[in-house]
């Protein structure tokens, strides 16, 4: 013969198992948090490093602009970027450097100015310099 269990033993059990969450619960609750991320990480990774891109070119047409002010002044094209920057050519607020912390390359060839970027991969003469 059973006995029955105290009613306040089955209240116990009851409230306790509203009031916790399951294992199950929370590991399904961490699924869809990191497949939310991984969306997230996919759509926005190839835009970062596309906007890193479009900044290298940017700050390139100012590097460019200060040293064509440079030039006017004198005979010589820059090193680099830094130098323009203390030569009041550049202003402080623009970078000196790339979106990826690498120098400009300061070029010039008669009348033409190039200013370059060794790009993401920090690689000289590859295919992602800009």
């Amino acid at each position: 013969m059973t006995h029955p269990k105290p009613p306040s033993l089955v209240r116990f059990r009851r409230r306790r198992r509203l009031e916790g969450m399951t294992l199950v619960e929370i590991m399904i609750v961490v699924i869809i948090m990191a497949l939310i991320a991984t969306a997230v990480g996919i759509a926005v990774i190839p835009r970062w490093r596309k906007a890193q891109i479009d900044t290298a070119r940017t700050d390139a047409q100012a590097v460019r602009s200060a040293v064509q002010l440079y030039l006017m002044d004198h005979n010589d094209c820059p090193s680099n970027a830094e130098d323009l920057q203390e030569g009041g050519y550049l202003d402080r607020s623009k970078r000196a450097t790339d979106p990826w912390d690498e120098p400009f390359r300061i070029e010039c060839e008669g009348d033409e100015i190039y200013v370059l970027s060794a790009g993401p991969d920090k690689q000289w003469d590859t295919e992602d310099d800009i």
